[in-house]
């Protein structure tokens, strides 16, 4: 059985940069599209940003695109967000998923908080 661990979130003013991993343990995520999510106090998780087995395929949440970059080392089973010109409204919990035989496979989650 596959685990996510994420790291990387912590306090950050607005605009500036936090990026977090997502180290996966117990066999390998290779051949499974990884996503990042995020949940506000209060609110639904919401998708953030997708990528392929491969990495040669992402997608995002039109709220962070442009600021955003998922990416992927398949060598060291890990995964990233770069997260830029970050905003207040960006405070939440990321967590990063993959879906194993249609079973959803969530990290712990990481703190990200942006002070304005």
């Amino acid at each position: 059985q596959v685990q996510l661990v994420e790291s990387g979130g912590g306090l950050v003013e607005a605009g500036g940069s936090l990026r977090l991993s997502c180290a996966a343990s117990g066999r390998t995520f290779i051949g499974y599209a990884m996503r990042w999510f995020r949940q506000a106090p209060g609110k639904e998780r919401e998708f953030v940003a997708l990528i392929s087995w491969s990495g040669g395929n992402t997608n995002y949440a039109d709220s962070v695109k442009g600021r955003f970059t998922i990416s992927r080392d398949n060598a060291k089973n890990t995964g990233y967000l770069q997260m830029n010109s970050l905003k207040p409204e960006d405070t939440a919990v990321y967590y990063c998923n993959i879906v194993v035989g249609g079973t959803n496979i969530w990290g712990q989650g990481t703190q990200v908080t942006v002070s304005s």
